[in-house]
């Protein structure tokens, strides 16, 4: 029946508190949130502590929109390159020495040889560097990365098929992201939304940020950290590369193709500044394996100029003076104090597995995200109003207490996403408004129901009861469709699609509390308190 416990009553009446605990800091400064959540006990959990406020997405706060793409071209580059490299370890490995060397194609490695002996005893090493694409669920599909023929002249073709450079390309999308997440992190700012468009593309907003030069700056880079030694006398052709010194005012300067050590190596990067020139640098440390190779190499070459190439230009070349054996150095290069800090973060994060190209990039202003609040909240008072105004003269009473369990139906829902550190955009906002209009939805059929209870002769507490019982299922069935309909668009959606979603999920779970439960709660102490004998409306 509609009796309640005093610990019922209690628990419902402390839970609302809690949600307007939890919903208030969105009307305080930043200030005096951040003052809250350092007055918070130490012993107590600070995400529980009531000082997050919900976070505006970029349509609402402005900021940073900017498309990247995966060079292919880069990629296939970087795939040749490595597959020239194998392909002269398994020379080596197996003694076999081919005619006229390795030659490099547009998408592959051509070798000769002389004698057949030879090309049939290296040929199975090299279809080992052929791997199946695929994965342990789904199986392998029979396609491989590499496409190996032999030509009747006795040369080995090996080629990238169109398959592997397409898994190549997705490995380096998902790699891609993982980057340049830790690096749009280390900004310091929040909900930054980064995912992924079509084959190779990559969509990266950051809310608040104005400042989309940086931002390009810092998501552009390869950030491919080398040492390599400059070549003595200009070395050879074929075992040099020629790179733009930024030291020499970007003329190209012969350094070796061995790469000592690379960025993958590094543990830690940080801003500083050296002692003796009070020039920014960059301060690193190597892990174990890093510092050993390090540690050797400058030990074998005291004297030599070792090059820091960055991105394929070399950043400085200072000469060693002693054996580097501590595993941590310093990068200098005429930095600013932005481009050491920018440095820092790109080592810290680490590389990209191929470049990225800015392919349409867009600045949302504050204004106009100003409009946007201004004309969501105008959207959602109007509604709300309306919504209160029919209840309250529909069902009178009835409808007032409907009006109350809905004002704490969107407290909840405030609640929930400040707790959860959710993002709100303009969909946001209209999944509130229609949110609104569903959990009173629950109250009309409970209401409807009561009112037919009635007229077939029940008393006034029979037919409530029965009005609330009988009509549970249909609000359940309702609710549950409109959930299995927001999780779909939750999983298959993307941005503003992903934030109405959430909004229209915690709207339902909350008007199972609000309309529910809340409402029967204000019904039956109202009927304990006042003995009517008819129904209010």
């Amino acid at each position: 029946m509609l009796r309640y416990s005093t610990g019922k009553i209690v628990s419902i009446l402390l839970l609302t508190v809690l949600g307007f605990l939890y919903a208030a800091p969105n009307l305080m400064t930043p200030e005096t949130r951040k003052a809250i959540e350092a007055s918070a006990p130490s012993w107590f959990p600070g995400w529980l502590f009531p000082h997050k406020a919900i976070v505006l997405g970029l349509d609402l706060q402005g900021g940073s929109h900017v498309l990247l793409e995966v060079d292919s071209n880069d990629l296939v580059r970087t795939q040749v390159a490595t597959l020239r490299d194998d392909v002269r370890r398994v020379l080596r490995e197996s003694r076999v020495t081919p005619q006229g060397g390795i030659t490099v194609l547009p998408r592959g490695v051509q070798i000769r040889f002389a004698d057949a002996a030879d090309r049939d005893k290296v040929l199975p090493r090299l279809r080992e560097l052929s791997q199946p694409i695929g994965n342990a669920l789904l199986g392998t599909g029979g396609a491989h990365t590499l496409d190996i023929v032999t030509t009747p002249e006795g040369a080995v073709q090996m080629t990238l098929s169109e398959a592997g450079v397409r898994d190549r390309i997705g490995r380096a999308i998902n790699q891609a992201i993982e980057v340049l997440r830790r690096r749009v992190d280390a900004l310091g700012t929040t909900e930054p939304n980064i995912q992924r468009q079509g084959a190779d593309r990559i969509l990266v907003q950051v809310p608040g940020l104005q400042d989309p030069q940086r931002l390009k700056d810092l998501l552009g880079k390869t950030a491919k950290l080398q040492f390599r030694f400059v070549a003595e006398g200009g070395g050879n052709r074929g075992e040099v590369d020629m790179l733009p010194s930024k030291d020499a005012g970007g003329a190209l300067t012969p350094v070796e193709k061995r790469v000592i050590v690379e960025g993958e190596d590094l543990v830690d990067a940080q801003p500083s500044f050296d002692q003796r020139t009070s020039e920014p640098i960059v301060n690193f440390r190597f892990n174990m394996k890093g510092a050993q190779r390090f540690g050797q190499a400058t030990t074998e070459n005291v004297g030599r100029p070792l090059a820091i190439v960055l991105d394929n230009e070399i950043v400085s070349a200072p000469r060693i003076i002693n054996p580097i054996t501590g595993g941590s150095g310093q990068i200098s290069g005429r930095f600013t104090v932005q481009q050491a800090n920018d440095l820092a973060l790109l080592l810290r994060a680490g590389a990209l597995p191929a470049k990225l190209t800015v392919v349409e990039e867009r600045t949302v202003g504050p204004g106009l995200g100003k409009d946007s609040i201004n004309a969501g909240l105008k959207a959602t008072y109007v509604a709300a109003i309306f919504v209160v105004l029919f209840m309250f003269v529909t069902y009178g009473l009835f409808g007032l207490f409907a009006n109350i369990a809905l004002i704490v139906h969107v407290v909840f829902i405030l609640a929930l996403m400040s707790l959860l550190g959710a993002t709100m955009t303009l969909p946001g906002i209209a999944g509130i408004v229609l949110t609104i209009g569903t959990a009173v939805d629950s109250n009309v059929l409970i209401y409807e129901r009561i009112r037919e209870e009635a007229k077939a002769g029940r008393s006034i507490i029979s037919a409530i009861d029965a009005g609330f019982t009988r009509a549970f299922a249909t609000i359940f069935d309702s609710n549950s469709t409109m959930a299995i309909a927001a999780v779909i668009l939750f999983l298959l959606g993307t941005g503003p699609v992903r934030g109405f979603a959430v909004v229209f999920i915690l709207g339902i779970l909350t008007t199972v509390i609000t309309a529910v439960t809340m409402t029967r709660m204000m019904i039956a102490l109202w009927y304990r308190i006042a003995r009517p004998k008819a129904l209010p409306f």
